[in-house]
C-alpha cells in the first residue's frame, strides 16, 4: 500500500463503489478523519466480482466495516448479498451496513414505519429486496453485526433513476401535472442525507440487527414535486397529462421504449413504466423518526435537493 495511507483510519469496504450511491459514499468517507474507503466494484480502484466467494472473502481481510451498495436485477442482488454474508461469517467485519429499499413495503399506504408488513402486490425488485434482508437477518442470527437501511427514492446530482430520468421526461413534456394519477406522496431521500446516515451507522451503538427507514421529505405530492422540478429546470409551461396519455405510455409505448433504450438513451427511449405510475399515485408516507433519533438523520428540503440537482450537467440534458 502507498506510504501516504493514514493507518489510524478505519478501512471501510464499499461494495458497488462505482454506482451512484457508492461513489458518493466513497467521496464522503475520504473526507472524514475516522474512515478510509476501500472502493470495490468491477470498475473501481479495487476490482471485485461480488458474486465470487473467494474474491469477496479476500476483500474482507483487514477491513473494519463493509457497506453493501450493490444494485442490479433481482438475481444479482440475491447472489451478491448471499456471497457477502457467507464470506462475513468466515471473516466478520465489525459491522455490515446493507442498503435495502422502501420497495419492500409493496402497496402499503398511510404512515409506514419499519415494522409495517409488506402489502401485495409487491414488485420483483421489492421481493428481491425482502429476500436480501432475510439473508442479512440470518447472518445476524448467526452472530454477525449488521444494520439494514431502507431509503426511499434516492434523489440527487447524477441519480439516473430519480434525477436524470425525471428531468428528461419533464423537459420532453411527457410528464407534468398528472391529475389524480400524481397525487401520491413523493418520498425522496437526498443522496447526501443517505450517505450521512450510512456513516453514522458505522459507529453508532446498539445497532446490531436494526432496520431504519431513510427519507428526506414526504410533504409533497408527486404533482407538486414535478411542478417545482420543472420550474427549476426551465421546463415550463408544465403540461397537463391526461389519464389516456398515461395509459398509452405505460401499456403501449413503454415496452418498445425499453427495448430501444438498450441501443441508445434519449427522451424518446425513456420509458414510463407501470411501476412508476403506481408509485406516483401511491399514498404512502415513510416514517423515518427512528433514524432521526438514532442516527441524527439530516433532512434536506425538497427545494434544496432540486437546487443541488439543477447545478449539475445531468439535469440540463435535452
Amino acid at each position: 500500500m502507498p506510504d501516504s495511507l493514514n493507518y489510524s483510519q478505519k478501512p471501510v469496504l464499499v461494495l458497488g463503489a462505482s454506482g451512484f450511491i457508492g461513489s458518493r459514499l466513497v467521496t464522503a468517507l475520504a473526507g472524514t478523519p475516522t474512515y478510509r474507503p476501500v472502493a470495490a466494484s468491477r470498475r473501481s480502484e479495487t476490482p471485485l466480482d461480488a458474486t465470487d466467494p473467494t474474491a469477496v472473502l479476500a476483500a474482507l481481510q483487514g477491513v473494519d466495516c463493509v457497506v453493501n451498495c450493490i444494485s442490479g436485477n433481482d438475481r444479482t442482488m440475491l447472489r451478491t448479498t448471499r456471497v457477502l454474508c457467507d464470506a462475513a461469517r468466515l471473516c466478520p467485519p465489525r459491522r455490515m451496513v446493507h442498503l435495502s429499499s422502501m420497495a419492500v413495503y409493496g402497496a402499503a399506504t398511510g404512515m409506514v414505519s419499519e415494522d409495517h408488513a409488506p402489502v401485495p402486490p409487491i414488485s420483483r425488485y421489492g421481493q428481491a429486496k425482502i429476500e436480501c434482508e432475510q439473508i442479512v437477518r440470518n447472518y445476524v442470527a448467526d452472530g454477525g453485526d449488521a444494520v439494514v437501511l431502507r431509503p426511499t427514492c434516492v434523489f440527487g446530482p447524477d441519480s439516473p433513476q430519480w434525477s436524470t430520468r425525471l428531468a428528461r421526461l419533464l423537459k420532453a413534456r411527457r410528464i407534468g401535472d398528472l391529475g389524480s394519477a400524481g397525487d401520491g406522496c413523493c418520498n425522496l431521500a437526498f443522496v447526501d442525507d443517505l450517505v450521512a446516515a450510512i456513516i453514522a451507522t458505522l459507529n453508532a451503538s446498539d445497532m446490531m440487527g436494526r432496520t431504519f427507514n431513510i427519507s428526506s421529505s414526504g410533504e409533497l405530492t408527486w404533482n407538486q414535486f414535478f411542478l417545482g422540478f420543472a420550474q427549476a429546470l426551465g421546463a415550463t409551461p408544465v403540461r397537463r397529462i391526461s389519464p389516456r396519455s398515461l395509459r398509452i405510455e405505460t401499456k403501449l409505448l413503454a415496452p418498445a421504449r425499453r427495448i430501444a433504450s438498450m441501443a441508445y438513451r434519449s427522451t424518446v427511449t425513456e420509458a414510463i413504466t407501470p411501476s412508476l405510475t403506481e408509485l406516483w399515485r401511491q399514498d404512502i408516507q415513510i416514517d423515518c423518526t427512528a433514524a432521526q433519533a438514532a442516527l441524527a438523520l439530516p433532512r434536506t428540503s425538497t427545494n434544496q435537493m432540486i437546487a443541488a440537482v439543477c447545478q449539475t450537467k445531468a439535469a440540463v440534458l435535452s
